[in-house]
C-alpha cells in the first residue's frame, strides 16, 4: 500500500521541485534566431511540464546562446539536427580505472490521451501503445537526447524533419515547430543558434 501512494506523488510538482524548476504547466512559444534564419517553435508544457520547464530553464541561463548544431544526421526520408550543450569530459581515466562523470539528466517524460499526468521514467515496450500518445515525432518535433533508457539530457535536444514513428514513446517529444520548418530543413553543421528568446 505504501508503494502505490509514494507512486501517486511522483508527478511533475514532485520533479520539479526536485530539479528546483519554476514548474511550467501551459503551451509556450519560443523563437529560434539561427545562423540561416528563425524559428518559432510551441511548447508542449501542458503535456510535458518537466521537459518544458527545464528547456525554458536553459533558455532563461542562456546555453543555447551561439552553440552549434552539433550534429546532423541525413538520411534519404529524414533528417535530425541535434543542438544544446554537451556535458564536456563524460568519462576519464584515473590509474587503470575509466570513471564516468555525472551527466545531468531529467526524468523520460511522455503523455498518454486517456491519462492525467504523464508518465515518467517509462518506455514504451508495445508498439500498440504508441496510438495512445498525446505527442508523436512529426515534421518540425522537438525532443530530449536519450542519455539512458528511462532518462533524458537535460541540455541536449534535437529536431526531426519528418514523421517517425519509430521513436514514438521512447523519447520525450515536447514541442513542435508552428513557423520557419523551411529554415530548420536547410541547417547544416556549420550553422549555429545566436540565442532562443520565450514569447509568452
Amino acid at each position: 500500500m505504501q508503494a502505490c501512494s509514494y507512486k501517486n506523488k511522483i508527478d511533475s510538482n514532485y520533479y520539479c521541485q526536485k530539479l528546483k524548476f519554476v514548474c511550467t504547466k501551459s503551451d509556450k512559444i519560443v523563437y529560434f534566431k539561427t545562423s540561416k534564419g528563425d524559428f518559432e517553435v510551441r511548447l508542449f508544457g501542458k503535456d510535458n511540464p518537466v521537459t518544458v520547464s527545464n528547456f525554458l530553464q536553459n533558455i532563461e541561463n542562456n546555453i543555447y546562446a551561439n552553440q552549434k548544431f552539433y550534429k546532423i544526421i541525413n538520411y534519404p526520408q529524414i533528417r535530425f539536427i541535434h543542438g544544446g550543450v554537451i556535458p564536456e569530459n563524460e568519462l576519464y581515466i584515473e590509474g587503470n580505472q575509466t570513471l564516468y562523470k555525472t551527466i545531468p539528466t531529467i526524468p523520460l517524460e511522455i503523455k498518454f490521451k486517456e491519462e492525467v499526468k504523464p508518465r515518467y521514467n517509462y518506455q514504451i515496450k508495445n508498439p500498440n501503445e504508441t496510438e495512445n500518445l498525446v505527442n508523436t515525432f512529426e515534421s518540425g518535433s522537438i525532443s530530449m537526447v536519450k542519455t539512458g533508457k528511462n532518462k533524458s539530457s537535460s541540455t541536449e535536444f534535437f529536431f526531426v524533419t519528418s514523421k517517425i514513428s519509430e521513436l514514438d514513446g521512447r523519447y520525450s517529444v515536447f514541442g513542435k515547430i508552428i513557423k520557419g520548418l523551411d529554415i530548420l530543413k536547410k541547417i547544416n553543421k556549420e550553422d549555429y543558434i545566436k540565442e532562443v528568446l520565450i514569447s509568452n
